[in-house]
């Protein structure tokens, strides 16, 4: 197990989850806005990634544990907001204030669909997509992780050094 394995694996992995999030999209799962807050942290992760593999050091892949884990905590408050276990922001729970439209506006049926953050759109072995990206994310963390042990790592005498 290398450094550059471990950020191909976690670069990767955040890739794979961002293009499966696309792919359901294109389903036609459309997100809520927390799905898209847990999208960013996985961009920059690959983005560190790519840098992590060209420059060495520990920094990197320090910030690409930093944003494996965002994106992972943002997925369990998401499952927390889905499951009732704790209010999500109001502007995509249903909590905002309905003042103001009138009865043609809210029965449209054109203009975008508004995807609600505490309702479940689709679940696999009865956890929604938030909670297996927070579960995968977690997991891209633990590899981060090893990539920052692994920078402290000297092949030659097996010893520590500050990178």
């Amino acid at each position: 197990m290398t450094r550059q394995l471990m950020i191909m694996l976690s670069a990767g992995g955040s890739a794979a989850l961002l293009a499966g999030a696309y792919l359901f999209q294109a389903m036609g799962y459309p997100p809520c806005a927390m799905c898209l807050w847990q999208r960013w942290p996985h961009v920059a992760a690959i983005l560190i990634g790519l840098l992590a593999l060209r420059f060495p050091g520990r920094l990197l892949p320090a910030l690409g544990a930093l944003a494996a884990g965002t994106t992972g905590a943002i997925g369990a408050f998401h499952t927390g907001v889905e499951r009732g276990w704790w209010e999500g922001p109001s502007t995509c729970t249903g909590g905002s204030v309905l003042n103001g439209l009138s009865g043609s506006e809210l029965l449209a049926i054109e203009g975008p669909r508004v995807v609600m953050c505490d309702q479940v759109s689709w679940e696999f072995l009865s956890l929604s997509m938030a909670t297996w990206n927070a579960i995968f994310s977690f997991d891209l963390m633990a590899g981060w992780v090893a990539a920052f042990v692994l920078s402290g790592v000297s092949i030659k005498a097996g010893s520590s050094r500050n990178a």
